[in-house]
């Protein structure tokens, strides 16, 4: 009987440290930054050939499409081009 109450305090201690590592979600972006954001990396990085998303990008590879964008999110829609 004893080992079934260390048995159990043992395995509510590790639920309570294992729900204590699980880190902060995130918040999601709104829709008009999400749209701010895709139009400039689309301007920063245009198709190589209009209308086709599967022809990739003129300028730049996904990681550098990926990096802008998620650089423009951080900046709040705001990034600086570097006067290009």
């Amino acid at each position: 009987m004893i080992f079934r109450d260390k048995a159990g305090a043992l395995a509510a201690g590790l639920i309570c440290l294992a729900g204590a590592s699980i880190p902060e979600r995130a918040s999601a972006i709104t829709v008009e930054l999400a749209r701010t954001c895709k139009a400039l990396t689309t301007k920063q990085f245009p198709p190589r050939e209009p209308a086709n998303p599967a022809a990739g990008s003129a300028k730049g590879s996904g990681r550098d499409q990926t990096a802008y964008f998620n650089k423009c999110v951080a900046n709040n829609g705001k990034v600086d081009d570097g006067g290009k």
